[in-house]
């Protein structure tokens, strides 16, 4: 293999820009002049600039009517950030600094308040020479008509057009800019890799009419097929079987932030049926690394208003009472404390699993802690850690309220299944 094809083999299909190469050859292409629609040829080449990325150059001429068309295109895809280009041309040398212009970018001189919009030009691989040239050909091509229509306003565009070729001699320092939402165009830096002192590139985050322009599609704000995401905007229905009757029912799932807590998942069935309700609460996060153990002193009775969480792994006693509510009755909850002692009265009348029901909770009494007519301490003991009781005085601390963070037991890991669970390694990749 000679040194030209292994050159061609490690360039792959795009070539570097170079004047001395003449490996590089454009590919013809017949295509339809839109002038005189006559066949002309379009010439296409793949090429690499030096410190940006691969273009394609196009160049139609048509030998009938002699009508020529170039522009270029990126190679590419649209850029993840906009680019901005700003260059302070201070040199005639300046001027011959190539510049990639895609259509999509928007070219401003602040001296002369001049700007060329997007999408008013096809993309082009120029100087800043050629672009100013581009500019004056393009303010020159109907001043014709508006010097037969509106000569005052064909005078102001010539003195301007003036304005604009008396900035090739750079007699006085000016300042290009160059913005593109895409971020392919490209304004060359002769000193690379080194830094340009004459010249700021500034990527930016493209705004939502950018992206509209450049036809991309918004991101959603929520990604689909989120399952987290769709629990908390809205309620989600399943179809289930009532616990009572059989019958088939639905239940109601939501997830809910509790402020100054966690998020937990509210579950609720409906039986139309035999008219069956129950709800129940479960912990929307993991078991904590500590169990918690709050202490609420009732003084009053608007004590009874307090939002409470009950995990199903949570235990509640009352210590002046020698009553304990065990972790397995009752389930997940999220109610309020007058509710919380409503349900344990119904369990005691109904003589469900407890391990005490003396001391006036027997069947057919009334419960004086509602009425706060005892003073007495509701302990709620979750080994888990995943139960709250509201604290009115939040964000400062409760005065009657103690919240205890304290280390498990063996028997309470074994009761949380715990014991078994081997994490050792987990996540590691195995060979």
């Amino acid at each position: 293999m000679s040194v030209i094809d292994e050159e061609r083999v490690r360039g792959g299909l795009f070539k570097d820009i170079d004047a001395e190469d003449e490996d590089a050859q454009p590919t013809e292409v017949e295509s339809l002049c839109m002038n005189c629609y006559e066949n002309g040829k379009t010439r296409l080449l793949l090429t690499r600039i030096p410190f940006f990325r691969e273009i394609i150059i196009s160049s139609f001429t048509c030998h009938h009517c002699h009508w020529t068309n170039t522009e270029i295109q990126s190679a590419g895809r649209i850029q993840e950030q906009g680019v901005s280009y700003t260059l302070r041309i201070k040199s005639k040398q300046d001027m011959n600094r190539e510049v990639v212009k895609t259509d999509s970018a928007t070219t401003r001189i602040p001296e002369l308040d001049f700007e060329i919009p997007a999408f008013t030009q096809k993309g082009s691989l120029s100087t800043i020479e050629g672009l100013l040239d581009r500019a004056v050909a393009g303010l020159e091509q109907d001043q014709p008509i508006r010097r037969a229509t509106d000569p005052d306003v064909a005078d102001k565009i010539d003195q301007f057009i003036q304005r604009l070729k008396k900035l090739k001699d750079v007699e006085e320092e000016f300042t290009l800019i160059i913005d593109d939402p895409s971020g392919n165009s490209f304004v060359e830096n002769p000193f690379a890799p080194q830094k340009d002192q004459s010249l700021s590139v500034t990527p930016y985050k493209r705004t939502k009419e950018q992206n509209a322009a450049l036809g991309i599609q918004p991101e959603p704000d929520e990604k689909p097929g989120s399952d987290l995401e769709t629990m908390r905007n809205e309620v989600l229905v399943f179809n289930t079987n009532c616990p009572e009757c059989n019958a088939p029912a639905s239940t109601n799932m939501k997830l809910v932030q509790i402020p100054h807590f966690k998020e937990v998942i509210i579950m609720a069935t409906n039986c139309d049926s035999c008219g069956h309700r129950t709800n129940e609460v479960k912990s929307g996060g993991a078991t904590e690394e500590m169990g918690t153990r709050i202490t609420l002193h009732l003084t009053d009775v608007s004590d009874m208003s307090r939002d409470l969480l009950k995990s199903e792994t949570c235990s509640v006693l009352i210590p002046e009472l020698e009553f304990e509510l065990g972790m397995a009755a009752l389930g997940g909850k999220f109610t309020t404390l007058e509710g919380l002692l409503k349900d344990i009265k119904e369990l005691v009348n109904t003589s469900v699993r407890l391990m005490s029901t003396n001391h006036g909770l027997a069947s057919g009494q009334n419960f004086p802690i509602m009425a706060g007519e005892m003073d007495v301490h509701i302990v709620l003991d979750d080994p888990a850690g995943n139960s709250y009781l509201q604290n009115v005085y939040a964000p400062d601390p409760d005065p009657e309220m103690k919240i205890e963070q304290y280390t498990r037991t063996f028997e309470q890991n074994e009761d949380l299944g715990l014991n078994d669970m081997k994490t050792d390694g987990y996540g590691e990749v195995q060979n």
